[in-house]
């Protein structure tokens, strides 16, 4: 179990599995950029946060609500919260563009909702489906929160620990559908890296190279 100054933001877990530099830049050196897509994203969670909490056709909807894992050493806050009169307990996270090809988003929801778990006393399970809404489709889609998905989330938050405790930053490795539309990309210089690597494996391979050809100067 962990106390509540060991607790790590639920949203590194997104930012571990899209990138492992990016989530150590952000959450260990505390770098931080904004681009168009990091802005729309924004504005989209905190019209999700803002709006009032309501209560209709049997669902109680709490927004921005906060929740914390012990267990798992997590907090963060949940955009919306439904409450059902049969005892459902629905998670909704709002994401901007679309459903994408890792479940980074499916793991940070899941944490949210094994948050939610802990926090209320449910058994292990009791909540068996949430829903991420993005807005370039504007309509949610369904998370199954099956053996799998919580064994990756519970996985996930412990590679998150072990980086944030060991202080490594991992080593940049471009990706260009990663990398170019990441608000980072001028503190992480992925392309630098690279250069660099292919300019030092380009004098070694030089400085080890013999040509059989090549015969002693003969001295003066």
């Amino acid at each position: 179990m962990f106390t509540d100054d060991q607790l790590l933001p639920i949203s590194a877990l997104q930012h571990l599995l899209f990138c492992p530099r990016q989530c150590a830049l952000i959450h260990l050196e505390q770098a931080w950029a904004e681009n168009f897509l990091t802005a729309n994203g924004r504005v989209l969670h905190e019209k999700a946060h803002d709006g009032p909490d309501e209560s209709r056709a049997g669902i109680r909807t709490t927004r921005g609500m906060s929740v914390r894992s012990l267990r798992l050493g997590l907090s963060g806050q949940c955009d919306v919260v439904e409450f059902h009169a049969n005892g459902q307990v629905l998670p909704v996270e709002y994401k901007r563009g679309k459903p994408k090809s890792h479940r980074a988003d499916e793991v940070q929801l899941c944490a949210q909702a094994l948050c939610l778990e802990e926090m209320l006393g449910l058994a292990s399970g009791s909540i068996q489906r949430t829903c991420l809404f993005y807005g370039e489709h504007k309509r949610r889609h369904d998370v199954f929160l099956n053996e799998d998905l919580r064994r990756l989330t519970d996985d996930t938050a412990a590679q998150l620990h072990a980086m944030i405790g060991d202080r490594v930053t991992p080593q940049a490795e471009y990706e260009s559908g990663k990398c170019d539309a990441c608000s980072l990309i001028d503190h992480c210089q992925p392309q630098a890296l690279r250069f660099k690597r292919g300019a030092a494996a380009w004098f070694s391979a030089r400085l080890i190279e013999t040509p059989s050809s090549a015969k002693p100067t003969p001295e003066c």
